[in-house]
């Protein structure tokens, strides 16, 4: 029988210009990715964070098991423009 322990992380999906999304996961910095579409993006990072997961399972290191909700907030500035 094999055992499994379920985690859940904070993914950031950020849209580019082109239209693609990149991926990162504040509780893993440097464990990006990206997709042609949200769904796609979705996909790979969900296989992105399983092999990081795994890589962290191999090297005997910690797997955090709960992430802080990041706090994503848009901050308003003016900056005076050039004559």
């Amino acid at each position: 029988m094999k055992r499994e322990k379920n985690f859940r992380y904070y993914a950031i999906f950020e849209p580019t210009k082109e239209g693609w999304f990149n991926v990162s996961f504040p509780t893993f910095p440097g464990c990006v990715t990206f997709g042609k579409t949200f769904e796609e993006a979705k996909k790979n990072a969900k296989e992105i964070l399983e092999l990081w997961l795994e890589e962290l399972k191999e090297r005997r290191q910690t797997i955090p098991s709960y992430s802080e909700h990041p706090i994503i907030y848009e901050i308003p500035v003016s900056i005076p423009l050039n004559k």
